[in-house]
């Protein structure tokens, strides 16, 4: 791989768009995922949150002992969404070629010798133009650029040169090294090995008979620093799903379908917009006990409008719902396909579905709601 690879990721990204949407929020720690009280994980939280001890992924319960007196605020990934568009619209003036790892992180490849005078200039662009911090890690792949922005946060930039690797990566322990997770770390740490430095030493025929051929020998290589992955600049997409943990257990199955609803339009949304269709439904169905089933069907014909996804979710979750209450409920398409014929149905749903989509796209998500998701929210206000 030539050149320089740079990897860009937003700081706390979800909580950074809270803070500069809500300036009374800044300087605060701002925890997002759900209310106290509320089931869930932590989403992301701001790096004032972090000093706490408050981590991404920890249950919401833990995070509230942790930082009583936070900000807690609800994922809101419609606008997260577009914030992330409009960053890597910037990127985009920066480099030809950009994987997007994630909602907020890509690498970017550029010309050698360039990375890093690259990386101030797109931290400029994403700070003076968005307002928000992004960390850029420089190297001359893809696994050092990672392991570079890792030194980089918060809201920093830093290079790492392959000669580098002695006195800045080598010292660090293997859990650092990306690749290696918990249980990796705890055999390499049994024979010896807590250092990158004395992974990188250790044989590697003896790294192949504790971990396999592949294993063996990628946990020496990066060890050393080499990485060939490239970027890739297209990823081939196999499935789109949304998902929501109801706040409590619901027993009404109607308010259960009308959350269906809601998710196949967020689906049929994304699907609309990478240009596909989908020819399986499947639903996701998790009880008060934590059983979860998934259940699939497969479509003569490909679909992408909101009522053909919420149509066939819906026969699937009523056919297979169980007894109340129920805990999550999820949608999502898969076997997917750029272009099929359509029945004049479909044509019409499609059709419908579009003009929304104009409408979201101009006005927000919530610009416009289906009749039954309106008869649900007042509903609940009357409750």
């Amino acid at each position: 791989m030539s050149g320089d690879i740079l990897l860009c990721d937003l700081d706390a990204f979800f909580a950074s768009v809270e803070q500069l949407d809500h300036p009374e929020y800044r300087g605060k720690p701002v925890i997002i995922g759900g209310r106290p009280g509320e089931r869930g994980v932590v989403a992301t939280c701001s790096y004032e949150a972090r000093k706490y001890g408050v981590r991404s992924a920890m249950p919401m319960v833990q995070a509230v002992k942790l930082c009583p007196d936070a900000v807690f605020l609800p994922v809101n990934m419609d606008r997260y969404r577009q914030v992330s568009a409009r960053v890597f619209a910037v990127y985009d003036r920066f480099a030809a070629q950009i994987e997007k790892v994630s909602i907020d992180e890509a690498y970017l490849a550029v010309p050698s010798g360039v990375g890093l005078e690259t990386a101030r200039k797109i931290r400029e662009a994403v700070r003076r133009e968005l307002g928000l911090p992004v960390s850029v890690g420089i190297s001359v792949n893809k696994l050092l650029a990672k392991m570079a922005c890792e030194l980089a946060k918060p809201d920093g930039l830093y290079r790492v040169a392959k000669e580098d690797m002695p006195k800045i990566i080598w010292p660090m322990p293997v859990s650092k090294l990306h690749g290696i997770g918990p249980q990796t770390k705890e055999k390499l740490n049994r024979i010896g090995v807590k250092t990158i430095c004395q992974l990188a030493k250790f044989p590697e025929r003896e790294l192949i008979k504790m971990f396999g051929a592949a294993v063996g020998v990628m946990l020496h290589q990066r060890a050393n620093g080499n990485d060939i992955r490239e970027i890739q600049a297209e990823r081939e997409i196999k499935s789109i799903g949304e998902e929501t943990t109801f706040p409590k257990d619901v027993y009404d199955q109607d308010a259960v379908l009308t959350t269906l609803m809601d998710l196949a339009g967020q689906v049929g949304y994304r699907l609309r917009h990478k240009g596909l269709k989908a020819r399986t439904v499947t639903v996701k169905i998790r009880s008060a006990d934590f059983s979860t089933i998934t259940r699939s069907q497969s479509l003569s014909a490909a679909v992408e409008g909101d009522g053909a996804i919420y149509k066939v979710a819906r026969e699937l979750f009523v056919t297979n719902c169980g007894q109340p209450p129920w805990r999550l409920v999820g949608v999502q398409v898969s076997n997917l396909d750029s272009y099929e014929q359509l029945s004049l149905f479909q044509e019409k749903d499609e059709k419908v579905s579009r003009v929304v989509d104009k409408l979201k796209d101009k006005y927000g998500m919530g610009v416009i709601k289906r009749g039954s998701l309106l008869l649900s929210e007042e509903r609940k206000k009357k409750q």
